[in-house]
C-alpha cells in the first residue's frame, strides 16, 4: 500500500491539472487541431508548461542512483523508431483527433459525469485486450531447456 500512495497522489494532481486546464473537454482538443478554422492554442501552452517540470525531473534524476520511493527508474532504453511504434503513434493521433480524448484526460473526465469518457475508456480497454490476445498468439514459444 505504501508504494501505491505516491502514485495515487501524483495521479490526483495530474487529473486535477487536466481538469483545471480543460483538457478533459474534447472540444478544446479538437479546436487546437483545427488549424484552418477556429484554432485554439490553449493545448500548446498546456503542453509547453508540462515540459518545464519534466525537464527539471530528468535533470534531478541524472544525479540520483535510484528513485526516492522505488527500487529503480522506469525509463525506456530503446531509442529506435520501429514499425509498431509508428503505427501505434499514428493510431493514437488519429483517435485523438477524431474524438478529442487521449487516455489521461479520458480517465480524469470519468469523474465529471459525462458518458463519453466512459465509452472511450471502455473502447480503449477493449483495444488493449485485443492487442494482448493477438500479440500473445503470435509470440514465439520459449526455447526448451535440455
Amino acid at each position: 500500500m505504501r508504494n501505491l500512495f505516491p502514485g495515487l497522489i501524483v495521479g490526483i494532481i495530474f487529473g486535477a491539472g487536466l481538469a483545471l486546464s480543460d483538457m478533459v473537454n474534447p472540444a478544446r482538443v479538437q479546436a487546437f487541431l483545427d488549424v484552418a478554422g477556429a484554432w485554439d492554442p490553449t493545448l500548446m501552452f498546456v503542453m509547453g508548461a508540462a515540459l518545464v517540470p519534466s525537464a527539471i525531473a530528468y535533470l534531478i534524476r541524472r544525479r540520483m542512483t535510484r528513485p526516492l520511493l522505488g527500487e529503480r527508474f522506469s525509463i525506456p532504453e530503446s531509442r529506435t523508431l520501429d514499425r509498431q511504434l509508428l503505427i501505434g503513434a499514428g493510431m493514437f493521433g488519429i483517435g485523438w483527433g477524431l474524438v478529442g480524448f487521449c487516455p489521461g484526460p479520458a480517465v480524469a473526465g470519468m469523474v465529471l459525469g459525462a458518458w463519453q469518457p466512459w465509452l472511450f475508456v471502455g473502447a480503449m480497454l477493449a483495444g488493449m485486450m485485443l492487442h494482448y490476445v493477438f500479440t500473445a498468439t503470435r509470440a514465439p514459444a520459449p526455447a526448451s531447456e535440455g
